[in-house]
């Protein structure tokens, strides 16, 4: 009688072509390159498989891999409609107003009704399709998303500003800035992964790995963190200009980190947020921040936590350091992966140890 894993491997596999590189976080986890060819051996759920490249093994994100040959692959990084739709329709909804989806119907009669259709010129259509009959002074959206750049309706307000705004104008958010910091995450850490050790008065342990690739492979949004869980003082990673900022930047966006752990903790991943500034219309005004995090008052965005897949004990004095790569999905070009690279010096008398590490997340593919 064969087992189901003596059935996968008499299946044939599938080949597919990886959309970008993916470095495993585990023995268990197969590492790759932009365009690699993968043989896919079993789907055992949809968001990781059993894959072979080279002759070696491991599991991948099924969301890093694209069926076809490197032709096929190129023809799917052009404009995809399904996207659009998706994504425009999701705005499509009262509480949200947003030009490129049927809202803007509603808000036409709002503004009619309102009598403002004089000072309101309501228009359809992508931001970089519209046609205006003069330059403007003020650029306004709300284009932030998770993380940031998720979603990257950030390209559409580049490419209003580079056709419509007048020399000298002003642009609402003016810069933004990306935060991290180092934190403790111990109730969800529970919730997710402690959970199966001892479930029932039996031993469910070996579900852990599972758990762990079903829960912290890709980020929480909509995470509240408590200011006591930040491990360390919160560091600025990414700064944008809004009048400099090019399209072509967002492919990839690169910051580095230092923290120094001011308490003694359990290290379970990092935590990140956006502050953005209004620059005032008027010389010499106040600047107005919004700030997404956990000392302020809370917004739709909450935070984003990024979870290590081991926690690691930290003590006060330790230090924290690494990067954090922001890259543009090359195919879904909405979504994106987040990369953190760390190394945790410890500042104890009995040990010099140095633990380095670094982590993939997509977002959402």
């Amino acid at each position: 009688m064969q087992t189901e894993k003596e059935d996968e491997d008499d299946a044939a596999p599938e080949e597919y072509v990886a959309l970008c590189d993916f470095t495993g976080s585990g023995s268990d986890q197969l590492s790759f390159s932009r365009a690699d060819k993968v043989l896919v051996h079993a789907k055992p759920s949809s968001e990781w498989w059993w894959a072979e490249l080279q002759a070696v093994r491991g599991y991948v994100p099924a969301s890093y891999l694209h069926q076809g040959g490197a032709e096929e692959e190129e023809d799917t990084s052009l404009d995809d409609p399904w996207q659009d739709e998706e994504y425009f329709g999701s705005y499509g909804m009262l509480v949200y107003a947003v030009e490129a989806s049927s809202m803007a119907e509603y808000t036409k009669q709002l503004v009619k009704q309102n009598g403002c259709e004089d000072i309101v010129t309501v228009l359809q259509g992508r931001a970089e399709e519209l046609e205006l009959p003069e330059q403007v002074d003020v650029l306004v959206s709300e284009w932030m998303g998770n993380c940031l750049l998720f979603e990257f309706m950030v390209e559409s307000v580049l490419s209003a500003r580079d056709r419509w705004l007048r020399e000298g104008g002003v642009i609402w958010p003016s810069s933004a800035a990306l935060t991290l910091v180092p934190c403790q995450a111990d109730s969800y850490y529970t919730e997710k992964m402690a959970f199966w050790e001892r479930l029932y008065g039996l031993d469910f342990t070996p579900l852990q790995p599972l758990a762990q690739q079903e829960f912290f492979s890709k980020p929480k949004f909509s995470h509240l963190i408590e200011p006591g869980d930040c491990l360390a003082a919160p560091c600025d990673v990414v700064c944008l200009n809004m009048y400099t900022l090019q399209i072509t930047d967002l492919e990839e966006i690169k910051g580095q980190f230092h923290f120094c752990v001011e308490k003694s903790g359990v290290f379970h991943g990092f935590t990140a947020w956006f502050t953005v500034h209004f620059k005032s219309l008027e010389t010499g005004g106040a600047t107005v921040e919004l700030n997404t995090g956990p000392t302020s008052e809370p917004t739709h965005w909450k935070q984003t936590l990024f979870m290590l897949d081991r926690p690691v004990s930290v003590y006060a004095g330790d230090s924290i350091s690494g990067t954090i790569l922001l890259r543009r999905n090359p195919t879904w070009r909405r979504h994106m992966t987040v990369t953190l690279n760390w190394n945790i010096n410890n500042s104890t008398e009995e040990t010099d140890d140095c633990q380095v590490a670094t982590k993939t997340f997509p977002m959402w593919r």
